[in-house]
């Protein structure tokens, strides 16, 4: 997969009837949600049903299930995801039919046009802060437009068009389509190697990134506490573009005093005084710290906002609840990089010694993309080392064909525990049994991965009912 071709964005009243192949992605379908809200009319395919499909339905979209040459009727603009492969008849009858075909970002950066928009962009915490944004902003009444990679616990969604000027949306750099968005306000939470299917090598991951910050209008908010956001920072202040820094080491937010609260967190801001939040982890105080910076520049009241975050409960998938059983409480996580596991599974040990300080943190990971397997093998195994217990699953492939040699196996060899306390398990359907005869009353486990893994959960719980 090539990066994405960067386009200009289109006005909403030039798109005219817009088609998306691939519809019921989560990104997909929040556009499409916003687009019809605007009295656009809509249609698409996907290769299966879903929530967000009968969603779409409801708003008056026609999906068709499955791709066909024939869907490609009546359409002036076809928006596409990466995950569409050129072979797709949709795709291929609307070249031959030589109608506007863009890609999603563009489609989103269409949406924002005519707001004050607000970027959240970082290899990691995305999902977490602009959703962490969203819902603070809902609380003090801003009303924002939003567009998240995954759904609010909140709302159940991953989208919406709000009455508010502002509109808070998640901007992915996997495929380098973030450069077509030119944010009044972007927030930077790190910058690291990843995609590299796409880049290549981690210098180019951080050459895009320092493109994505020319394209900010106002405010850029960086974690200086990452070497990478804090060289980006360092760079646009270079260049005369005004600059906020958050974290430990934030010279205007600083952040002190992280702690476990129960299944939440709480920490400090130099100057602001604490903020408790309903979500684990160190890593979620500062996702906090770049909403509030955020916040301070639309001008909204901090004691709103302060109590706007301590609201958030969470987007889903993030170490989302799924239930528990026997005194066994079981999570589910989308992280699937070195550096998001690490952080979950700190997270999970801190939840466990604020619950009951004897209870271990048993991790089922699935590796996604043999090509992110393959780069990051020795880093997944470090990391899956925080956990007691590890259960590795084999490579959920996406979009990629299998490479030879590349599977789970690699990741469970290079976890560094004793004998007998990871393993590598292909069959997906033994994991709920593995994970039965492992747990007892006081565990978390925590189920890892952008793929099906999250089938996962609900099957655990069940089987350690």
């Amino acid at each position: 997969m090539s990066l994405v071709k960067l386009v200009d964005p289109i006005a909403v009243a030039d798109l005219g009837r817009v088609h998306f192949i691939g519809i019921g992605g989560s990104g997909m379908s929040g556009i499409a949600r916003i687009l019809l809200k605007r009295g656009v009319r809509v249609t698409g395919s996907d290769a299966r049903s879903s929530e967000l499909v009968t969603e779409l339905r409801e708003l008056g979209a026609t999906v068709h299930i499955g791709h066909a040459a024939s869907h490609i009727r009546d359409v002036d603009t076809v928006v596409v995801s990466t995950a569409i492969r050129d072979s797709n008849p949709e795709l291929g009858e609307a070249l031959k039919q030589g109608l506007r075909i863009i890609p999603r970002a563009a489609a989103l950066a269409s949406v924002m046009a005519g707001r004050t928009a607000v970027a959240i962009a970082g290899t990691h915490g995305k999902t977490t802060t602009t959703s962490m944004l969203t819902v603070a902003l809902q609380k003090s009444g801003a009303d924002p437009s939003y567009c998240v990679g995954g759904q609010l616990v909140t709302t159940g969604l991953g989208a919406d068009d709000g009455q508010g000027g502002v509109f808070v949306a998640e901007a992915d750099e996997s495929d380098g389509s973030f450069l077509m968005l030119a944010p009044d306000i972007a927030v930077v939470t790190n910058v690291e190697a990843d995609h590299l299917d796409n880049y290549g090598d981690p210098r180019a991951v951080h050459d895009s990134f320092a493109r994505f910050a020319e394209r900010v209008g106002s405010l850029l908010v960086v974690c200086a506490d990452d070497p990478g956001a804090a060289e980006l920072a360092a760079k646009a202040r270079e260049r005369g573009l005004r600059v906020r820094t958050y974290g430990v080491a934030g010279e205007d937010y600083r952040v002190s005093g992280v702690r476990p609260d129960g299944f939440g967190t709480v920490f400090a801001i130099e100057g602001r005084g604490n903020v408790r939040l309903a979500v684990p982890g160190a890593h979620n105080a500062l996702n906090a710290t770049a909403v509030i910076a955020v916040a301070d520049e639309l001008g909204l009241p901090f004691e709103e906002i302060r109590q706007g975050l301590g609201a958030f409960t969470g987007a889903k998938r993030r170490f989302e609840a799924k239930g528990e059983a026997g005194g066994i409480a079981v999570f589910d996580s989308y992280a699937h990089h070195p550096t998001e596991l690490t952080a979950d599974l700190r997270a999970a040990r801190d939840v466990v010694a604020s619950y009951s300080g004897s209870g271990r943190v048993i991790a089922v990971f699935q590796p996604h993309l043999y090509s992110r397997t393959r780069y990051f093998a020795d880093e997944f195994g470090a990391a899956l080392g925080l956990a007691d217990e590890v259960i590795v699953l084999d490579v959920y492939g996406a979009r990629e064909d299998p490479e030879p040699g590349v599977s789970g196996a690699m990741v469970a060899e290079r976890v560094p525990l004793p004998e007998g306390r990871v393993s590598y398990a292909p069959d997906r359907a033994s994991v709920p049994g593995l994970v039965a005869e492992r747990a007892r009353p006081g565990d978390i486990v925590l189920t890892m991965g952008a793929g099906d893994v999250t089938e996962l959960g609900p099957q655990i719980v069940a089987r350690l009912s």
